[in-house]
């Protein structure tokens, strides 16, 4: 691993136009095993195929939020036992979450909004994990959402978890593939995939906050569909928020 840290300007300049499969090499290349993918239970199997090819010893983790369905657990295992890899399960704090479910109780979220809850169950979990690391790697794709992943970068420092004390890189290899293209590869290569996209799940998060969309529908539309479409990211994500000011 390179012990001087990459420009940011250089890195992106290098590596704008270039292919999922260049974009993770070059990341391994430069973090070695302080990057770690963020997998979850849709897509980002493709982001994980094309990087355990390139090193079979990639770190992976995922966030287990206690709330979701059971064919997400289900596809977890057999995402880790089809790649034979060591899956690290983020949870949240066991007293936060107490707290916040004896306040509030199980569905507050369907009131007052999912930020609260997804900040116990995800963000925190995540902020600790990425406390730790100097790089990490998402499935995050342009296609996902016009409103607020437009203009996901291939690579940019991560100033929501990251400081300028403690620069964090952010590699987000597929975000010039579209939904097709994921599918293609996915289809082609036979990978594993959560069977809910068999009924019409496509963005799936926790089960009391998605559900299936109709055909024409976008596929965030699925996801805190009671809430204005700008509130549709949990937080992991924050820097793709454009600003409407």
């Amino acid at each position: 691993m390179s012990q001087t840290l990459p420009d940011i300007d250089a890195l992106s300049a290098e590596l704008a136009g270039q292919s999922a499969q260049t974009i993770i090499k070059r990341a391994l290349e430069l973090f070695d095993d302080q990057l770690w993918l963020s997998f979850s239970g849709a897509e980002d199997v493709v982001l994980l195929d094309m990087a355990w090819k390139i090193n079979p010893q990639v770190k992976v983790f995922t966030l287990d939020t206690g709330r979701l369905h059971p064919e997400t657990y289900q596809f977890l295992e057999k995402v880790r036992s089809h790649y034979q890899i060591e899956l690290e399960v983020l949870s949240p704090d066991a007293e936060a979450l107490q707290e916040l479910v004896k306040r509030k109780g199980l569905f507050s979220f369907y009131q007052d909004g999912h930020q609260e809850c997804c900040g116990i169950r995800k963000i925190a979990p995540l902020k600790r994990k990425l406390a730790t690391v100097k790089a990490w790697a998402t499935g995050q794709r342009k296609d996902q959402s016009p409103g607020t992943r437009s203009q996901v970068a291939v690579v940019e420092l991560d100033n929501t978890f990251g400081s300028p004390d403690r620069p964090l890189y952010k590699f987000n290899p597929l975000a010039s593939m579209t939904s097709e293209e994921v599918w293609g590869y996915i289809r082609m290569l036979e990978l594993p995939y959560n069977s809910l996209h068999e009924r019409g799940f496509i963005s799936i998060g926790c089960e009391p906050c998605t559900r299936a969309v109709l055909p024409n529908q976008h596929e965030r539309e699925g996801r805190w569909w009671w809430e204005e479409a700008t509130h549709k990211e949990c937080g992991l994500h924050a820097g793709n928020i454009i600003s409407k000011a």
